[in-house]
């Protein structure tokens, strides 16, 4: 089987209750980033946080700050999320990643393109109303298009993000006609907690999509949960031969560390579900070369 490549979801847009190791500043990201890197992950993915509340930031000189603490701390890969879905303009999408690229300190290593346009509903069992009325993932076949051009412009490699069947037999079309690289990574995205856009967060959620991964390009997938644990997927990914993105931007995994786990103890763990399976592990130099544009 290949190494196992790991991918650490530092922080998205999650608050610090129940869990406050969920960095917000540069400072505090390039730490945490480190740290997982030496735990195993090989690539580290961040939203720009306010340093101080927490609030979700669009502020091109904090990505960059953050890009630039967590190079000099370690070599993962450098995954900064692009702007918001449910931002329809372009420049505010992917303006930073742009100004990012004019410095090699600074310059993204991977971007993630989510290959749907989906409602976000908010629900769960007794709520008498269904929430997220408005939230919106605006991504249609020609904003995919100029955002992997814009992309692949400044060297950035796209990440697949994939939220249903839908989105995988687009990413087949999208990369067999030039779009996307015909060697992908490709994050199979799993939502519980509420979210109920995605595929559940169980084995037969995962299988669904594992079913349908494209044959016809060398997409190299990993699964992902947003509010769950993805511990368990994580095991049957890793046995199947995929790979792992987790981190506590999705979760806070109580059942660690004494319920306040760090990422980088998140890490760990997916380490040692890999060691009992038999998968070594990735180096950030390894995924740079199995990732560059081809």
């Amino acid at each position: 089987m290949d190494k196992l490549i790991i991918d650490a979801r530092l922080n998205e847009y999650t608050p610090r209750h129940p869990n406050p190791n969920v960095p917000f500043s540069p400072a505090e990201i390039a730490l945490d980033a480190a740290a997982c890197r030496a735990a195993g992950a090989s690539i580290v993915h961040y939203h720009a946080r306010d340093p101080e509340t927490g609030a979700a930031s669009s502020d091109p000189a904090l990505y960059a700050e953050t890009a630039r603490r967590i190079r000099a701390a370690c070599d993962a890969l450098v995954m900064p999320t692009l702007g918001a879905n449910t931002v329809v303009d372009l420049d505010a999408r992917i303006g930073h990643i742009e100004r990012m690229a004019n410095s090699p300190a600074t310059r993204a290593d991977l971007v993630p393109l989510d290959l749907a346009s989906v409602s976000l509903p908010i629900w769960t069992p007794g709520q008498p109303a269904v929430a997220g009325d408005d939230l919106v993932y605006h991504n249609s076949v020609g904003v995919l298009k100029r955002l992997a051009a814009r992309a692949r412009a400044v060297g950035a490699v796209p990440l697949a993000a994939i939220w249903n069947v839908g989105s995988l037999r687009l990413l087949e079309a999208l990369a067999q006609t030039g779009v996307l690289p015909c060697r992908i990574f490709a994050e199979l995205f799993t939502t519980e907690g509420g979210l109920i856009a995605g595929h559940p967060g169980t084995p037969r959620g995962l299988a669904a999509l594992v079913d349908f991964v494209p044959t016809t390009i060398d997409c190299h997938w990993a699964v992902a949960c947003y509010g769950a644990s993805n511990l368990e997927l994580a095991r049957i990914a890793i046995e199947q031969g995929g790979h792992v993105a987790i981190g506590l931007g999705d979760y806070a995994y109580p059942e660690l560390a004494g319920g306040k786990p760090t990422n980088a103890e998140v890490v760990a763990e997916v380490v040692s579900i890999a060691r009992r399976c038999g998968r070594e592990i990735a180096t950030p130099l390894e995924v740079r070369a199995l990732l560059a544009w081809n």
